[in-house]
């Protein structure tokens, strides 16, 4: 029999790398950019002037939009999408099951016997009628409360979504239940960017500031890997977890460090040049690519935008280029740890804060030990993270991340910030009362002649850390690859939303005393540093040092998802979610129950796969490679040879298989008692320490038999073939 993994081996050199749609045509990217999306230049054509101020109006302060400009809104992107190709529209919204959703409708409308109108009504823009019972709920709904509502983003444009089936006009909405509880993301996101917004400009008064509104900037590096889509099929764990579950680590693999921002092969740069298309043709910023760390791993990165949209771009991101993948016979894969022992890949979150006036709130300027506006926001950032540790490691939680936190370049699970030499310098004289004097620039020269010199920035890059300032904005570098950045950013928006309000009711407090403005400040500031600088940590935070430090500081390091997810469900984050109106407790607890109930999922495939292909694959494949190996020895027996290597061999792979074999029964047994546990975080918990111990001590045994078996013989892709052809 032939396996899969021989077939795709054995068409690999047939494969020829194609001709790119974009790269073919030679087309300006700003001749194409935005063309697939309702965007404000195409509405200030489309549009009336009055109804056009209108929409922006709606979209700038947040005021709802009457039926009449609605339905012209309506009338103008349906000719508009139409034109475009579109025989359908949809509600495109992101549910709790961390991917988005969307029904489509067609435009059609029967006026008579064989006849029918084209139709798109302010209404049916505004709002349409999901069910909400096949979605996570946590509690919120049961199966029998059908009814749920998808309503009008107008902050993020309309866009149309090309497929080899036709396109369709996609509107990015919210999802309520018929109680009027959040059922996704972007609810929660649109209301922590209101409470930041809020409690920004509370800030901003002191400093005499014309801006009218704060909002945050996300910019989201994108991880992933590139592997043959016939490999990806030929293996069931990839196809139904994410992950491989087995694979003997390939001889080379990412220890050369030959990879990173190495050449990229004409196969994916082919890719890569389609994908982009597409991103651009969706209004989709992304400036960088190249290669990551890990054998065929890659990121792609955009630059910065207003964070709702942000996050709507990169769940069209992760789909678009997954699709495209599929049509250059490649799977891309955004699972955070794919393949054991090499890079994991995660999903930078480069945060910062911006106002409508183009000012970024978190750059320091050139003396930040003067600019109080800054070290406001600075230090309330610190105390947030600090105070809300727990919290923000629930935010970025999920069993793939479990496996990617603390492993190969990526940060531990410890939350904790890196400031840089000089700023660390500033807060700490700032605590001690002492004036942190300026520095010169610095250049760095190469000592050519022909080459200028470098300038120096202030401070170093710590990637080590998971929540690093990088000279205007943090880049949270824990955030998983496969990840809603919805929930990260929303959490982070109200976390630090949270604290300005304090600080301006401590800062308020201190100037009724009497205190100058600049007293009231810094010793509100001092206060806050001297409180939370334990969260702050200059060094390798992959050191053991490090953790053994942060134990000592009293900073969570909760590795696993379910203790993780007690972030969620502490009276201090439900309080601060609902005193901010970004989750009622209600819909706190409910997110806790969904991902506590993801997590018990997720590993009970896993442990169900492990079986599964234990038990078809891999010890079928070891019982035939045993009876040849054993009608050889009596061969040679019979024939007078002595083979006591050969009988070693039988006696080490017979030896392995029982070890698994045996491991498998346990696992089996395991698995039962968990999937027995009727209350879900208990389950959660019996899933994590009692079921999934076992896949290591079976992978140990199956990855071992990958070792000693015949390549003929072995019936997956191994990773040195996953990893390294293409």
């Amino acid at each position: 029999m032939t396996h899969s993994r021989h077939g795709a081996i054995a068409s690999m050199p047939t494969k020829t790398t194609k001709t790119s749609s974009r790269a073919s045509a030679h087309p300006k990217v700003s001749d194409y950019y935005g063309c697939n999306v309702f965007g404000p230049e195409t509405m200030k054509i489309l549009l009336p002037k009055e109804t056009f101020r209108k929409v922006q109006e709606a979209a700038s302060k947040s005021v709802s939009l009457d039926l009449d400009s609605a339905n012209a809104v309506a009338s103008a992107m349906k000719t508009w999408a139409i034109q475009k190709g579109a025989t359908h529209y949809c509600h495109w919204f992101q549910p709790l099951t961390g991917a988005t959703a969307e029904k489509h409708d067609a435009f059609i409308d029967p006026v008579s016997p064989g006849k029918v109108i084209e139709t798109f009504t302010g209404q049916m823009l505004a709002q349409a009628e999901p069910d909400a019972s096949s979605f996570p709920s946590g509690g919120l709904r049961v199966t029998f409360e059908a009814r749920g509502y998808t309503t009008w983003d107008p902050t993020s444009p309309a866009f149309i979504l090309e497929g080899a089936g036709g396109s369709t006009l996609c509107i990015p909405t919210c999802f309520v239940s018929y109680t009027g509880h959040a059922l996704d993301t972007k609810t929660p996101l649109l209301r922590s960017i209101s409470a930041l917004n809020n409690a920004s400009l509370g800030i901003l008064s002191y400093f005499k500031s014309d801006a009218k509104k704060v909002f945050s900037t996300l910019g989201a590096e994108q991880e992933y890997f590139l592997i043959d889509k016939e490999y990806f099929d030929a293996r069931p764990d990839l196809l139904l977890a994410g992950r491989t579950l087995f694979g003997a680590a390939s001889p080379k693999g990412q220890q050369l460090e030959d990879h990173y921002f190495g050449a990229i092969k004409d196969r994916v740069l082919t890719f890569m040049t389609d994908f982009e298309g597409e991103c651009f043709k969706l209004g989709i910023p992304l400036k960088t690519r190249h290669n990551e760390v890990a054998p065929h791993q890659f990121e792609c990165a955009p630059v910065f935008e207003e964070a709702n949209v942000a996050v709507d771009h990169n769940q069209l991101v992760m789909d678009v280029m997954k699709r495209v993948a599929a049509r250059h016979g490649l799977a891309a894969l955004t699972y955070e740890k794919p393949f054991a022992g090499v890079n994991g890949s995660g999903k930078h979150n480069n945060w910062s804060l911006g106002t409508d006036t183009g000012k970024n709130l978190l750059s320091p300027g050139a003396t930040p030990q003067e600019n109080l506006q800054f070290l406001i926001f600075l230090v309330s950032i610190i105390k947030a993270v600090h105070q809300h540790g727990l919290l923000l490691r629930a935010a970025i939680a999920s069993s793939g991340n479990d496996h990617r936190l603390g492993a190969n370049e990526a940060p531990p699970a410890i939350m904790s910030i890196f400031l840089g030499a000089q700023l660390t310098q500033v807060l700490n004289d700032m605590e001690k009362g002492v004036t942190t004097k300026g520095t010169a620039s610095e250049w760095i020269s190469l000592g050519i002649d022909q080459i200028p010199a470098v300038l120096k920035d202030n401070t170093d890059r710590n990637r080590t850390s998971p929540f690093a300032f990088t000279g205007n904005k943090f880049e949270f570098r824990a955030v998983g690859a496969s990840a809603n950045n919805a929930i990260p950013v929303s959490t982070l928006n109200t976390i630090v939303a949270g604290q300005l309000i304090a600080a301006k009711k401590d800062i308020d407090a201190a100037l009724k005393k009497g205190k100058t403005f600049k007293e009231a400040v810094l010793g509100v500031l001092r206060e806050y540093y001297a409180q939370s600088k334990a969260v702050c940590f200059e060094g390798n935070n992959y050191s053991e040092e490090w953790v053994v430090e942060a134990k000592k500081r009293g900073l969570p390091n909760e590795k696993t998802t379910p203790a993780a997810l007690k972030g969620f469900a502490l009276k201090r984050s439900e309080a601060l979610f609902a005193k901010l109106g970004v989750l009622t407790e209600e819909e706190t607890e409910s997110r806790y129950h969904i991902l506590m109930e993801k997590y018990a999922k997720d590993i009970d495939i896993e442990a169900k796969l492990v079986l599964e292909m234990t038990n078809t694959l891999f010890v079928p494949a070891t019982i035939g490679y045993q009876n040849e190996l054993s009608k050889t020895l009596a061969s040679l027996s019979t024939n007078g040879v002595d083979a006591p290597a050969q009988m070693t061999l039988l006696r080490r792979v017979s030896e392995t298989v029982e070890r698994a074999l045996a491991a498998a029964a346990e696992l089996t047994q395991a698995l039962a008692k968990a999937e027995a546990v009727a209350d879900a975080d208990e389950r959660a918990f019996a899933y994590c320490d009692k079921v999934k111990p076992y896949f290591d001590k079976i992978r140990v045994e199956i990855d071992a038999l990958e070792l000693l078996l015949p390549a003929s013989s072995w019936p997956l892709p191994k990773y040195r073939e996953m990893l390294f052809l293409m």
